[in-house]
């Protein structure tokens, strides 16, 4: 990872690395051969050439100059909550209250909270004086050598270099943790790359120390420059004029010109440029220099915000349920998607199972089994047209070819340029366009209610019958909502099980609903198995269907309660139903 080189980092079930090389004064992405296959909570950049990467729920990972280095692990009852970094230190904070540490011994001055046998990053230790002290860590912030720690009942502590008295306790040497004295209770801390930058916002109310009033949703800091964004989404800057977003010196926060009409809902800071995430997910940076800044044209005036376009590759895989994450170090910045596609991750389970595959792709003796309908909705080919393409007139290898299916099912993407070769083959347009996304492709199936092989039944009851005998005479009957298969076994765990646990000998394709919930409910279920979307219409009881949908989530067992619950409320809201 040199100087000259931007890293971006692209990232789903799987990510890989890509690097801006300079060509003729402009940007050419490329993508490097580090590759990886889990879900990145968070990424954070040390002041050195390494960072740390978080995946869920206690996994990290080290990386210098590029290479992983190593993993490590938490214990099984510590899941992690968030990761801050000084220079040469990492810390973790876990849901427990408790803070651990990895750090480089070769720097031990600079680092607070060090263990004495702490050895360069080698392994992830407890940090040992919280407990002591019986405290409870809620949030940490690091900067260069330093550390403030917010604890339970508002008590905050520093720790580390004091240099200039900065921490805030009087004089002091040597890598203390002392409590600071703040007069009203503090609710959040902040901290930026140096140490003489920290910041805090108080309950009374939403002080921001030293900088003035606001409803404050983040501030970082540089050596030379300090960025605000207030909960309305507008950015301010202070500090020298070439990094600060206004051009000129300004000793208190702006507001930024360029940015004025923008919401901004993400922030980070390098040494000498500031990255700006938009709502709409748009990217905006200033005070970069020649090679070490992704810009789209040469910015002769770089201390002002300008527009930075993403790669295509990125962008197609990005939808208003995403939310790009970024990150920035001393010489390189960080791009990464958080997918809240929670349809993929149900899908991968149905890839990996293989339950209810019907058909297979590939050459003799590397078969794959594959179900058909999700294969032509992806592809809109047919699996003679696809098997003809890639097994007769090209024989590609099995490797290839779950590269393939993996995006097929949940768009992970593990070897882009074999990606890319494979759609050439298929005649296909690569990358795909924004049309062409997993949720709109299976939301077609939906609609495909030949190829359904399965049938719910809903007990119809005859309340207008008021003879109770002819009633109990009346032949039962059902109404038949009918739906794939594998959409059921993928996005309920109910019917999961229920499958698992069957024959599939005995050829079952109905089962009897006993929920005792109106038929529109259901099928507003089934149609949100394939659409990720609730959608009433005009003469449909809304108290009803929120009312019964909510306990539809236990029952059924559903991965996504949160998007399920979201679509509720939104309900609730457009109806004044809270």
């Amino acid at each position: 990872m040199s100087k000259s080189s931007s890293v971006y980092l692209y990232g789903k079930k799987g990510f890989s690395f890509v690097i801006q090389e300079e060509k003729n004064n402009l940007p050419k992405w490329t993508e490097s051969n580090l590759k990886k296959t889990q879900t990145i909570k968070k990424l954070v950049c040390g002041g050195g050439f390494h960072f740390l990467v978080w995946k869920k729920p206690n996994k990290l990972e080290f990386y210098e100059k590029g290479n992983k280095k190593r993993k490590y692990q938490l214990p099984k009852n510590e899941t992690i909550k968030d990761i801050a970094s000084s220079h040469h230190t990492y810390q973790i904070l876990t849901e427990s209250g408790k803070v651990w540490s990895l750090a480089d011994k070769n720097h031990s001055n600079e680092v607070p909270l060090l263990d004495a046998d702490q050895s360069t990053f080698e392994k992830i230790r407890p940090v040992t004086f919280f407990e002591e002290k019986k405290l409870f860590v809620n949030s940490l912030v690091m900067s260069s050598g330093s550390g403030y720690y917010l604890c339970n009942g508002g008590q905050l502590y520093a720790s580390g270099s004091n240099a200039r008295v900065s921490l805030g306790f009087g004089k002091c040497s040597g890598n203390q943790t002392m409590p600071v004295y703040v007069q009203d209770k503090v609710s959040k801390i902040f901290s930026g790359l140096s140490t003489l930058n920290f910041f805090f916002i108080t309950s009374k109310p939403d002080l921001l120390y030293a900088c003035g009033r606001s409803e404050i949703l983040t501030v970082s800091s540089s050596l030379r420059h300090s960025i605000l964004i207030t909960n309305k989404g507008q950015t301010f800057g202070c500090g020298y004029w070439r990094f600060n977003g206004n051009g000129d010196k300004k000793n208190i926060f702006t507001l930024i010109p360029q940015l004025k009409e923008k919401k901004a809902v993400q922030l980070a800071i390098g040494r000498r440029r500031t990255l700006v995430l938009t709502d709409q997910n748009e990217l905006y940076g200033w005070g970069f220099d020649k090679n070490l800044y992704p810009t789209d044209e040469s910015n002769q005036n770089n201390q002002y915000p300008s527009k930075i376009s993403l790669p295509s590759f990125f962008t197609n895989y990005l939808d208003s349920k995403d939310m790009i994450q970024i990150a920035s170090g001393s010489y390189s910045s960080f791009l990464y998607l958080d997918f809240k596609n929670i349809l993929s991750k149900d899908l991968r389970i149905l890839f990996e199972t293989k339950k209810f595959c019907d058909c297979e792709i590939g050459t003799l003796g590397n078969q794959i089994p594959v179900h058909k309908k999700i294969i032509e909705c992806r592809t809109k080919l047919t699996i003679d047209q696809i098997q003809n393409k890639l097994f007769v007139e090209k024989s590609i290898n099995k490797e290839q070819t779950l590269n393939f299916l993996k995006w097929i099912y949940y768009d992970e993407i593990s070897d882009l340029e074999k990606l890319e070769q494979t759609f050439n083959l298929l005649e296909l347009t690569f990358p795909p366009s924004v049309d062409n996304t997993l949720e709109k492709d299976i939301s077609q199936l939906y609609k495909d209610n030949d190829s359904k092989d399965f049938k719910i039944l809903v007990k119809i009851d005859h309340e207008d019958e008021e003879d109770e005998e002819e009633k109990e005479k009346e032949k039962v009957n059902y109404e038949e909502i009918p739906v794939h298969k594998f959409i059921l076994y993928a996005r309920s765990g109910l019917f999961r099980e229920m499958f698992d646990n069957i024959n599939e000998k005995d050829n079952l394709n109905q089962v009897q609903d006993y929920t005792n919930k109106s038929i529109e409910s259901l099928e507003i279920l089934i149609k949100y198995f394939y659409t990720n979307s609730i959608e009433l219409t005009a003469d449909q009881d809304p108290e009803l269907i929120v009312d019964e949908l909510s306990d539809a989530v236990e029952y059924y067992q559903l991965n996504d309660q949160c998007n399920l619950e979201n679509q509720l409320n939104i309900i609730k809201k457009q109806y004044d139903l809270n």
